[in-house]
């Protein structure tokens, strides 16, 4: 545990408080590169190689699309495999206002504990503490989940003696991690261990990739979740707390410092929102069908005990995976309603008329909502992913009924 403790705080950096490992895992898989060079280049060449593995399984989806469990199996890895390469590509295109978004949370921060104010010391604790632990539990669900992958020809193999010899004859192909289509023959020989490698190798970067910009979002939304917070602390204390006495230009700049920091917030958000929106529709439209189709493998008469535990944490990923981005959006949006409640739990009945009519501005202000949305027709909710995994079981009874 200690071993463990020390390589994580290596992963910290104070120029950014609350998104040190998450930049970290992203710039190891190529997609925030704040530098410029042949690594940058290696990068995206990588990431165009995993463009064109996608496509190579899109290709033997089409080939196979005459066997159902096949195709089942094929379409199930592959559509994750098309979201992996999205997310990649849409943030190494988006670069520039991803750097935005990421210069405003560690700026903000940074001039926040500056302050050694003890609420605001403590808000951004809070929050970057759940941070940490929401980003190390997923990384190693993720991890978990590749390796289960990727062992799960192994445990097949091993897990029936008369499917081995039928193997071993020919009669039956060896398993693999993932359907693509190669150029050469794949079942056996040196060409089969060449795809394993393949295979592989697209795990670890597809893991990697849906790790690091999975819990950077989350990292985001728990930001703007905390700062909201913060926000509604600070509006409590304008005019003081307890005994503290303070004057009429005091409580007037702590009522601009309010209306610029939910602005802030308001506009750094919309940007956010903008960057994972096109991403998540595709996901959620996308996240139907996967659970849809491991749910059929799962039940599928056949289905030896190896493939249900491979499906079945399979399974676990994506739904884990969508409910990460769906409850921290909530947490968002409600936290965002609840705002301007700060402004009337403070002392303003104790001030000037002119500064209350300031105090009903920013309350007016303070009444602006953050949304995270996936694509133009629903928003990133509980609601949503209730609905989403109501819709994976209406198609897998209609399909498992034929």
């Amino acid at each position: 545990m200690g071993i463990l403790k020390k390589y994580v705080s290596r992963l910290e950096d104070p120029n950014h408080p609350l998104l040190a490992p998450t930049l970290w895992g992203l710039q190891s898989w190529g997609m925030w590169q704040p530098n410029s060079g042949p690594s940058r280049i290696i990068y995206n060449l990588i990431h165009l190689a995993a463009i064109l593995f996608v496509f190579s399984q899109y290709v033997e989806l089409w080939l196979i699309r005459t066997d159902l469990e096949l195709a089942l199996r094929n379409l199930s890895v592959t559509m994750l495999s098309s979201v992996c390469v999205v997310k990649a590509g849409t943030f190494v295109v988006w670069q520039t206002y991803w750097r935005d978004v990421i210069l405003f949370v560690s700026t903000l921060e940074n001039n926040q504990l500056e302050k050694k104010d003890k609420t605001t010391d403590a808000c951004i604790e809070s929050y970057t503490k759940y941070s940490r632990t929401v980003t190390y539990s997923y990384w190693s669900l993720v991890t978990a989940t590749v390796f289960t992958v990727i062992l799960a020809p192994l445990g097949i193999y091993l897990s029936s003696a008369e499917q081995r010899q039928l193997m071993k004859n020919g009669t039956v192909p060896y398993p693999e991690i993932m359907s693509s289509w190669v150029p050469f023959d794949k079942t056996k020989g040196f060409g089969y261990w060449l795809v394993i490698l393949e295979h592989s190798l697209i795990c670890f970067y597809g893991g990697g990739i849906v790790a690091n910009y999975d819990s950077n979002t989350v990292a985001l939304m728990s930001f703007f979740c905390g700062q909201l917070e913060l926000l509604t602390e600070n509006c409590k204390r304008l005019f003081g707390e307890d005994n503290e006495i303070v004057s009429n230009s005091e409580a007037l700049g702590r009522i601009k410092q309010c209306h610029i920091h939910h602005l802030s917030l308001i506009r750094y958000s919309k940007i956010l929102n903008s960057l994972l929106s096109p991403v998540m529709f595709l996901y959620v439209v996308i996240c139907s069908l996967m659970i849809c189709a491991s749910a059929i493998l799962l039940t599928k008469e056949g289905t030896t005990t190896m493939q249900r535990m491979w499906v079945a944490e399979y399974l676990v990923a994506l739904i884990a995976q969508l409910f990460l981005y769906c409850w921290h959006s909530n947490e968002v949006y409600f936290m965002s309603q609840k705002v301007d409640q700060g402004v009337y739990e403070s002392n303003w009945w104790q001030c000037e008329v002119r500064l209350r009519r300031c105090v009903l501005l920013l309350g007016g202000q303070l009444r602006a909502t953050i949304l995270f949305e996936a694509g133009p027709f629903t928003a990133l909710s509980v609601a949503t992913f209730v609905a989403i995994l109501k819709g994976s079981y209406s198609y897998y009874t209609l399909l498992s009924s034929n």
